[in-house]
């Protein structure tokens, strides 16, 4: 969640940038506003096991984050935490099933699918590919979102643009790839980079 909160930091103007042509131009700063919380609140709390360290994560995101990205993000978090349960160490295998199941409640609770230019294009594939490795897990989110550039928005807010939606990055698919990203520099700056979940 530190990493996360680092890069969110680093990019929230550039994913402000992204929002702005298709969206309500402030999915960066909802997004800092959201983790900046987390990091805080983290401090605060200090959980000692990974499925509390997300469930609060979530929880936070939710109760700061404007719009779309607060729920969906939170869902994605509190989920894959509730799937962790009360273990003190999970595995690899049981991090990338979390986060599967988490991804499955974004899907369900936005409706949306893959190809349809939202977050789930960045998150399917980045999940799929944690069964090699934290890195191609960061690799195929980062992917996804540059594949959105071309596709027409079907769900979010971009949807009601139609056609104008082509041609832009979908800036939720981007915050994904940074999610993933800091989870594959977390796990090498742990030693863990290139094992599969």
């Amino acid at each position: 969640m530190a990493a996360t909160a680092a890069a969110v930091e680093r990019e929230a103007d550039r994913l402000t940038e992204l929002d702005s042509p298709i969206g309500d131009a402030d999915h960066g700063s909802n997004l800092l506003r959201g983790f900046t919380a987390v990091a805080a609140a983290l401090e605060s709390e200090r959980p000692d096991r990974p499925g509390a360290v997300l469930q609060l994560a979530g929880r936070t995101l939710i109760s700061t984050v404007g719009g779309a990205s607060g729920p969906l993000y939170g869902t994605l978090l509190r989920r894959a935490g509730k799937e962790l349960g009360e273990a003190a160490e999970v595995s690899d295998e049981e991090v990338r099933k979390a986060l599967y199941a988490g991804v499955g409640a974004v899907a369900q609770l936005g409706g949306a699918a893959p190809g349809d230019k939202t977050m789930l294009d960045a998150l399917v594939p980045g999940v799929a590919a944690l069964s090699t490795s934290y890195r191609a897990a960061g690799d195929a989110a980062e992917n996804g979102a540059l594949a959105t550039v071309p596709l027409q928005a079907r769900k979010g807010r971009a949807s009601y643009l139609g056609e104008r939606s082509i041609g832009h990055q979908d800036p939720g698919a981007t915050s994904s790839a940074l999610l993933l990203g800091a989870l594959a520099e977390a796990a090498e700056a742990a030693g863990d980079g290139e094992g599969g979940a």
